[in-house]
């Protein structure tokens, strides 16, 4: 049987080191774990490398880890926003490293990271800047560049609804980079607004299963963490 733990939020990511990678789901503000978020804000971690479709949707989002100075690198898609200016400041002066990756490109790499995929061969970015530097290979005529996956110690998820045994249930565009990054790290937290009772969710409705999922925060009741042991 499996054996249930409560704990309050700063508690689910207390064990946080520094220099960890941080996988952050969410597509501009939708999806966004803001309390897991806000929370890692208060504990100070620093040198993490973050991993994010963008920064600069919410000024408590990823942002508000760079205004902290608890970023060293983030890799996204989409860097700009009216919340970019701190990221925009340390690259001048050199604290923070950028890596710009296509969105596609930045979900199959989480993918691939998640299905035990090392690498793989894309067409995208291939005779552009962003492909600098990177292997290439010709397939039936046409240049592919290798992209390697990406993994997280860490994954920060958003979902609706969850059960106890963290089955995860996304409220529409919730179900963005989420699914995707729970699958990709050592540790996977969930914010949810609700947990319930096993046999409470249609299995139909499951998106992500609770194998991917470790820790749940109930956003309705603050103060309680469900962790699997």
């Amino acid at each position: 049987m499996i054996q249930k733990k409560y704990e309050n939020v700063a508690q689910s990511i207390a064990d946080m080191q520094d220099g960890a990678t941080l996988l952050v789901g969410g597509f501009g503000g939708s999806g966004l774990p803001l309390n897991l978020i806000a929370a890692l804000t208060e504990l100070g971690t620093k040198d993490l490398t973050v991993v994010s479709n963008n920064i600069g949707a919410v000024s408590d989002g990823v942002a508000s880890l760079i205004s902290n100075n608890q970023v060293k690198k983030i890799i996204c898609s989409f860097p700009v926003g009216p919340h970019a200016d701190d990221l925009v400041e340390r690259l001048q002066k050199g604290t923070i490293e950028l890596e710009i990756v296509p969105q596609g490109t930045l979900a199959e790499r989480i993918r691939a990271g998640g299905a035990g995929i090392p690498a793989f061969y894309t067409p995208t970015a291939v005779q552009t800047e962003l492909g600098e530097g990177k292997e290439t290979r010709n397939f039936n005529g046409r240049d592919y560049l290798l992209e390697h996956a990406i993994v997280g110690d860490y994954a920060f998820v958003r979902a609706h609804r969850a059960d106890r045994w963290g089955n995860l249930v996304y409220r529409k565009t919730q179900r963005n980079f989420n699914p995707v990054m729970a699958t990709a790290a050592k540790i996977t937290i969930a914010e949810v607004d609700e947990i319930v009772e096993i046999g409470q969710i249609d299995p139909e409705t499951i998106v992500t299963p609770s194998v991917y999922v470790h820790r749940l925060v109930q956003l309705e009741s603050e103060g309680k963490v469900l962790v699997n042991e």
